[in-house]
């Protein structure tokens, strides 16, 4: 856990602040907020996510949705009526095969686990034309919609999914499809700014081919009137890959086919009436100055608000579906409360920081601070602030009382004992649970352990094993069985856990026994294995008794 005296990494970096205007907020939604009041916007109020259903819906792609909810709360609180909307751009292609999916319950799975010939045979058609290798969902996208809405239902996420493929297919795209074609010598004009290979024969619009069901990108004749287009199905070029066509001729309507991405995603806006969007630093430089260009001077439209976000690492690394360097939030909600990693994402999103699953300990202490800084101040001004604008965001309801946190490393001491009985009297012992508690705080505070024991069992870290209940069955030579009684006479004296710990190898120098030997001795005891955690620390934590009585062997 950082010192509280630090800079603080919850409220808005130097740059950030710097951008403020006179109005200072402890709270980044706060300041966005603001900017979408200034415009005074027709209610409801649009935020707006958007992701391609193209692998595993991980963490990463939640970055929107919670980018997105925080300034949704916010506006909210203010009295406003406002909708989240998420789109699925799934009318896109499917470009080339992910190695990971994740099941109906956000479980990854390798390809070998699935039909991957669904996916493998339809490259180049739209992902709601793929079948759901799962068999289970009516399309591909439409599987990895559902993973996406079920990932905002965990976090308590209100969003409307909205479907690209369902946006041109009941006509709401009709419009804007209409009026870039309509204007499509303007359009080429503004994008040939943004992208290369945009010559005079280039026309806005992949048709989808009646023959082969991919999307095609040579079109040959636009009729405004009958709202077609005539195209040839001619190979895609993928990434240095290539995506055969089959050299069909045909005709598409404007429904049967889509707007290639920067003209899509202003369309979105039009459609969808955004008033703001948050997006991630890669479309900083490049689709977000060519959407405003083409919302303003193809669509007449004024582009929403906008915010960019630092992409997150994790675990020192950057997220990565074909790496396999990926999380998905039904795994983080194994080891974490919700409340934690929407405490997360409502850290300054300027700033790049790292997730790293094995220092989670130091996440959730940082999240503790923040509650407590919000029910009676801390020594940092600034967290203060911050928790006193964001915590009611975070938490799913503020209670009147703080709530009862067992600190994540204890959680995990405690998860090494089964039984409840005892997990209760050793929080108490350590002043963790209160005497008076009634049982309905108990079981609350209770539930960090089972996260924290998956934590200790995923990293396989200093927490992962099992305090035996029963004495085990241990052969100990004399010499070993003397230093033990000795060692349970300095644990039955009040000693601290570094104290038992350098007690321990004082005892092994006094009785003249290796080292090694003792510390094998007491594991044996208590785990009956022949390694473990620092093991006087550990004892520490413990209930005094219990350890003397193991120490000399007598429960």
């Amino acid at each position: 856990m950082s010192d509280e005296t630090e800079q603080s990494p919850h409220t808005l970096s130097a740059d950030s602040e710097a951008e403020l205007t006179d109005t200072h907020h402890a709270f980044w939604a706060e300041k966005i907020a603001d900017e979408i009041e200034t415009r005074d916007p027709d209610e409801p109020i649009v935020v707006k996510g958007g992701v391609s259903p193209s692998g595993v819906a991980h963490l990463g792609n939640v970055n929107e949705i919670m980018r997105g909810y925080f300034v949704a709360a916010v506006l909210r609180g203010r009295g406003h009526e406002v909708r989240q909307v998420f789109t699925s751009d799934d009318k896109d292609p499917l470009r080339k095969l992910p190695r990971k999916l994740a099941n109906a319950d956000g479980e990854i799975v390798g390809l070998g686990e699935v039909d991957a010939g669904a996916l493998g045979r339809n490259l180049g058609k739209p992902y709601t034309e793929i079948p759901d290798p799962f068999g289970e969902a009516d399309s591909y996208a439409a599987h990895f919609a559902a993973l996406l809405e079920a990932d905002a239902d965990r976090l308590g996420v209100p969003i409307e999914m909205h479907s690209n493929t369902e946006l041109y297919a009941d006509g709401t795209f009709d419009p804007v499809v209409s009026h870039v074609l309509a204007n499509a010598d303007t359009a080429r004009k503004v994008l040939s700014e943004y992208q290369a290979k945009v010559d005079e024969d280039y026309v806005p619009f992949n048709p989808l081919c009646e023959e082969c069901g991919k999307l095609t990108e040579t079109v040959t004749h636009i009729d405004l009137d009958s709202e077609t287009v005539d195209y040839v199905c001619t190979d895609m070029e993928v990434g240095g890959d290539t995506i055969e066509g089959c050299g069909h001729e045909g005709t598409a309507t404007f429904r049967e086919g889509k707007l290639p991405w920067r003209f899509e995603w202003p369309g979105q806006w039009q459609v969808l009436g955004v008033d703001f969007e948050p997006f991630g630093k890669d479309h900083a430089e490049g689709s977000w100055p060519s959407g405003v260009d083409i919302a303003e001077n193809v669509l007449d439209i004024q582009p929403p608000v906008p915010m960019v976000y630092e992409w997150f690492t994790l675990n020192g690394e950057a997220l990565s579906s074909s790496a396999g360097n990926i999380v998905t939030v039904t795994e983080l909600l194994e080891l974490l409360e919700p409340e934690i990693i929407r405490y997360f994402f409502a850290l300054d999103p300027k700033k790049a920081r790292d997730l790293d699953l094995s220092r989670l300990d130091q996440l959730v202490d940082d999240f503790d601070r923040f509650e407590r800084a919000y029910y009676e101040g801390v020594e940092d001004e600034s967290i203060t602030e911050f928790a006193e604008a964001a915590y009611l965001y975070v938490v799913d309801e503020v209670s009147d009382d703080q709530p009862i946190r067992l600190p994540y490393t204890f959680a995990a001491v405690l998860g090494m004992v089964e039984e409840r009985d005892l997990r209760i009297k050793l929080a108490r012992d350590e002043g963790h649970i209160p005497e008076d508690a009634d049982e309905s705080t108990v079981e609350a505070a209770l539930a960090r352990v089972e996260k924290a024991r998956n934590w200790a069992e995923r990293m396989d870290n200093a927490y992962n094993y099992r305090l035996q209940t029963d004495l085990p069955t241990v052969d100990l030579n004399e010499s070993v069985a003397v230093a033990l009684d000795a060692l349970a006479e300095v644990v039955e004296a009040g000693h601290s856990g570094e104290e038992i710990q350098s007690a321990i190898y004082d005892t092994a120098r006094e009785y003249d026994i290796e080292i090694s030997d003792l510390f094998e001795a007491g594991y044996r005891l208590f785990f009956d294995e022949t390694q473990g955690p620092r093991l006087g620390e550990f004892l520490g934590e413990l209930e005094t008794e219990f350890v003397v009585g193991r120490l000399r062997r007598e429960r």
